[in-house]
């Protein structure tokens, strides 16, 4: 038991230390940075670690992203809810495409409607000068960017047979 805790422990922290290098691979839309390779790691988190990894590490990564100045406070809702549903989904049902469209809706949709009410209460952003639609479409481009990535470095794992080796070791 232990061993497959300290397996999956380090399996987060590479892929935490993955989306924060990943994120100075950003590009702005609108008033919010557009980081992909966050959600190629929610996607990965779903698959080799589960959705309560994938949410943590979502947090940390966007912690740490705040505190390098590598990213806005709307990378907390919108990496955690991706990150959350697409292990949800992955957990339930195995399906990677599932998961895929979990992830852009988590994080395009839910995470972008969230991202309105902290925008105006902790960044500043006066309420009739955006929609609470606004976060969507640029949530929505990065999460899609990486949730492709995702989607194809998970099924060229699954082709070579070293995606069942892989989870197989997380899970004894």
């Amino acid at each position: 038991m232990r061993s497959i805790s300290t397996k999956k422990l380090a399996l987060a922290g590479v892929l935490c230390a993955v989306a924060v290098v990943g994120s100075l691979f950003s590009f702005p839309v609108f008033s919010s940075k557009c980081a992909p390779v966050q959600h190629m790691v929610n996607v990965l988190c779903a698959v080799f670690l589960g959705p309560w990894y994938g949410v943590a590490v979502a947090f940390v990564a966007s912690l740490l992203r705040n505190l390098l100045g590598l990213g806005s406070l709307l990378a907390f809702p919108g990496s955690m809810c991706g990150a959350l549903l697409c292990g949800l989904v992955y957990w339930k049902s195995k399906n990677l495409l599932g998961t895929l469209c979990a992830e852009v809706f988590g994080t395009g949709i839910i995470g972008g409607l969230l991202s309105y009410p902290i925008a105006i209460a902790f960044m500043g952003v006066v309420a009739g000068s955006i929609g609470y639609t606004a976060y969507v479409v640029p949530f929505l481009v990065s999460t899609v960017g990486g949730s492709i990535i995702a989607g194809v470095l998970v099924t060229a794992l699954k082709k070579s047979g070293a995606l069942h080796s892989m989870q197989a070791t997380l899970s004894r």
